[in-house]
């Protein structure tokens, strides 16, 4: 289960109220099994023990036996990569060091059911990926997980259903791609402004509707069609209409692969492109871009707005506006999500007799 929601939406203070961090004023609270997590670092130690201590102290804490604390110790250690500095006061560590051992700690005293806070954006990136793994292995084994995150691309590879929330209040328990459109949604609810969400409209999407996306699509060179060849280029034309002359009108788009996530994303404010502010009417904007993007189904996720992203003002966005195929490769042939097209050069070092 995932929690999105904008800051101040309520996802810390749920995730303490279900670890007993937090007593609830009102209301009844259900566990069943052992629950641990990670909330903000340093909950739970104290910075003048050594790091050995912290863990001993900790895993009481969160409900482990002193069997299961002596049994467990030297594989949390192992796990956290710290080394020496385990016999060392918690005060001198680095919070990539802190989170190292906090996760440790927790996912190795066998929760039924494990909790995340953002503090995996702490660190380096080596042992967030480590976390990562060990969370998916974790899940893979049977546990349960509760992962609050603002990465959305994170929400989507890890989550099941995502619960989003907005001022305390559940907007929606979804499934992740269908959540995050709806957390998108209420990024674009600012000030005054009257979003329409297409309920009554021909068009999808959702915004002020100042300026409206009439029709994107996208094309290769060579194809021709919505099937495009890796490494060939590529264009995006998308149709405009303004109902009113609109100054810093921005448009962007994103492409997702088939599991939601972001592969990339840019609008016409960040490469310093300006739209015009002059028109009263219809105009097209062409992207050109070489597409090199692995074989595979994407969508392409269109949005207009103003200045750098959708919350100044949102005028119109489009999820998923429509579908396309990376279906053959154009030049060498290599495995992943991009290509990079390497060269290679042979330095030789040989002997001069």
């Amino acid at each position: 289960m995932g929690i999105i929601g904008s800051n101040g939406a309520g996802k810390s203070t749920l995730l303490k109220l279900l670890l007993g961090v937090l007593i609830p004023d009102s209301g009844k609270i259900m566990l069943k099994g052992r629950i641990t997590g990670l909330l903000e670092l340093g909950t739970g130690f104290n910075p003048e023990l050594t790091g050995l201590e912290n863990l001993r102290t900790n895993a009481l804490l969160i409900g482990m036996s002193e069997s299961e604390v002596t049994e467990k110790t030297e594989e949390i250690i192992d796990f956290s990569e710290i080394g020496l500095f385990i016999s060392e006061p918690l005060k001198i560590y680095s919070s990539g060091m802190i989170m190292r051992l906090a996760f440790s700690i927790a996912i190795h005293a066998n929760p039924d059911c494990f909790v995340v806070d953002e503090a995996l954006a702490v660190g380096d990136a080596y042992f967030q990926q480590k976390c990562i793994r060990k969370i998916i292995e974790f899940r893979e084994s049977g546990g349960a997980l509760i992962f609050v995150s603002h990465d959305l691309n994170a929400v989507r590879l890890l989550c099941d259903r995502v619960l989003v929330l907005e001022k305390g209040k559940i907007l929606t328990i979804a499934k992740p791609v269908e959540a995050t459109k709806t957390y998108n949604r209420t990024l674009a609810k600012v000030g005054s402004l009257e979003i329409n969400f297409g309920n009554n409209s021909k068009l999808k999407g959702f915004g002020t509707r100042r300026a409206e996306l009439l029709e994107s699509k996208i094309t290769g060179a060579i194809s021709g069609g919505d099937k495009i060849l890796s490494g060939e280029k590529a264009q995006i034309l998308s149709k405009i209409h303004c109902s009113e002359m609109i100054d810093n009108l921005v448009l962007g788009f994103v492409i997702r692969d088939r599991f939601g996530q972001d592969v990339f994303g840019t609008n016409s404010y960040h490469i310093g492109e300006k739209l015009p502010s002059d028109v009263l009417g219809t105009f097209q904007v062409k992207w050109s871009f070489c597409m090199n993007l692995g074989p595979g189904k994407y969508t392409l996720t269109t949005a207009l707005h103003i200045g750098p992203d959708h919350t100044v003002e949102c005028l119109h966005w489009e999820d998923s506006t429509l579908e396309f195929e990376v279906a053959g490769i154009l030049g060498p042939n290599f495995i992943g999500f991009c290509k990079l097209d390497p060269l290679i050069n042979i330095i030789s070092n040989k002997i001069k007799k």
